[in-house]
């Protein structure tokens, strides 16, 4: 696991151990093909962060701020391990997604990453939450990594499902405001 683009390139990154499932090079690239021209000068936010490597990429790649979220205490280590690579100072939030959400001012993300266990059944919950609190900025998104046999929702709260790319064995769905969509 590696930083693919920007400043950080080539550096590796570690595991976040067995519990974990990390987003391989080839589909993150992909993704962040998808997302380049958003990345530039964004807040980001990494739910279910893992290792930390989305959130190293999108600063890697020009984004100013990058909040992470989890609260496996082996995924804390690894981020704190990774952050430490490239020499950055992690903003972490070691709790449950639903405190770590409580704490973000209203429209302030620009990108909203998701991806929790795939088991967990969090998404439904994530999205709904993520929609009533406003989180995002007036043309944020949110991306859902999860497995291809889960389909979300074309709309849950003021959310709506604009594009969905299957990635090897990985669907993103992305989400943005509904008043943007329209």
């Amino acid at each position: 696991m590696r930083v693919i683009a920007g400043k950080f390139k080539g550096r590796v990154l570690q595991s976040a151990g067995d519990s974990t499932r990390p987003t391989l090079d080839r589909t993150k690239e992909t993704l962040f093909n998808i997302l380049q021209m958003r990345i530039a000068n964004a807040t980001v936010l990494d739910l279910f962060a893992g290792s930390g490597q989305l959130a190293i990429e999108c600063l890697s790649r020009g984004a100013t701020r990058a909040i992470l979220c989890d609260n496996d205490r082996v995924a804390q280590q690894a981020i704190k391990n990774n952050f430490q690579k490239i020499g950055v100072s992690p903003e972490l939030y070691s709790c449950s997604y639903k405190n770590c959400l409580a704490n973000i001012s209203k429209g302030s993300l620009d990108i909203i990453f998701v991806d929790p266990p795939y088991a967990s059944g969090y998404y439904n919950d994530v999205l709904q939450t993520i929609s009533q609190m406003q989180l995002l900025t007036d043309d944020g998104i949110v991306v859902c990594e999860h497995s291809c046999e889960l389909t979300l929702p074309a709309e849950i709260g003021d959310l709506v499902a604009y594009d969905e790319r299957k990635i090897g064995s990985v669907k993103f769905t992305f989400y943005q405001r509904r008043e943007v969509c329209q």
